[in-house]
């Protein structure tokens, strides 16, 4: 297989992986509860994540001033952006949930000049104000309805806010050497337990079924995502941060195409307006070719 060919087919199966998790998490959620499904995904991927890292590659422990670091960043990468979208996801449709994620860049470049202290761009504001006119486009004519609320999309925004914050902070910490596995296998672990206390506190046995759909969704969010999403776009980062980037855009198109075969989503004209605006967003922010690699 020719490098060009292992791009590719990297990059495709990222996209599509990357792009299903909203899917996974509606169909998780037909059978569990918000909170049961994410500290579930956590768990599954964390022991995997930690597993494969200390004990097959033999990776380093964090050190002393390094958990407290790995605590923060599971905080804003796990506990609260994941633990949001999982609520939030409860309340919008699948192919809204794919949108705002795809979108994480733009929110990512705009808190990126508040942290570098930089004058607000006119380029990046725009991008914003586009991609959440994209969201709202799609949900516009599902708005009032059991499949989406206002409550939902704010959630989801504040969400996305979280995870920039937190990519923010993973890229602005030394990391000392740590494996990437190692720093995501821990921050998952500890995101989880952090929401531990809020999931047992909202425990509704009756809400709970734990069939088919719900390990279906959830391996599949723990595995094919959290883990195998992640480490293909760290190999497509590693060979060229630039052009890993452009995979991005595939990530809504393929979003609304899974959510529609999987879980019955429509296709209408606002969706194909609002997934045209969200790309105008995509293209406008431009890539910083710092962004880091989607870790959840």
């Amino acid at each position: 297989m020719s490098k060009s060919q292992s791009w590719l087919i990297t990059g495709i199966m990222f996209a599509i992986l990357w792009a299903s998790a909203s899917t996974a998490t509606k169909i998780a959620l037909k059978e569990a509860q918000p909170l049961v499904v994410a500290v579930s995904r956590f768990g599954v991927a964390s022991i995997i994540m930690l597993f494969i890292s200390h004990f097959i590659l033999k990776n380093k422990l964090p050190k002393k001033t390094e958990w407290t670091k790995l605590a923060v960043y599971g905080v804003l990468n796990i506990t609260i952006y994941l633990g949001l979208y999982v609520i939030a996801m409860k309340e919008v449709t699948a192919s809204i949930g794919a949108l705002t994620v795809a979108a994480s860049p733009v929110f990512i470049s705009f808190l990126s000049l508040f942290a570098l202290k930089k004058p607000l761009s006119s380029r990046i504001l725009l991008a914003l104000l586009v991609c959440v006119a994209g969201f709202v486009v799609v949900a516009w004519p599902l708005l009032g309805g059991a499949t989406v609320t206002v409550r939902g999309l704010v959630l989801l925004i504040l969400s996305m806010f979280s995870y920039s914050v937190g990519t923010i902070y993973f890229t602005s910490k030394e990391w000392t050497g740590l494996h990437l596995l190692t720093i995501n296998g821990w921050q998952t672990l500890l995101g989880g337990l952090f929401l531990l206390p809020f999931m047992v506190f909202t425990y509704k046995s009756e809400a709970n079924q734990y069939a088919a759909d719900f390990w279906i969704g959830t391996v599949w969010l723990a595995v094919l995502v959290s883990i195998g999403a992640v480490m293909l776009w760290l190999k497509l980062i590693q060979e060229d941060a630039v052009r890993a980037g452009l995979w991005l855009f595939l990530c809504p198109i393929f979003g609304i195409i899974i959510a529609a075969i999987l879980v019955g989503d429509k296709i209408s004209i606002y969706t194909i307006v609002g997934v045209s605006m969200v790309l105008a967003g995509l293209a406008i922010s431009h890539y910083d070719k710092k962004i880091n690699a989607p870790m959840e």
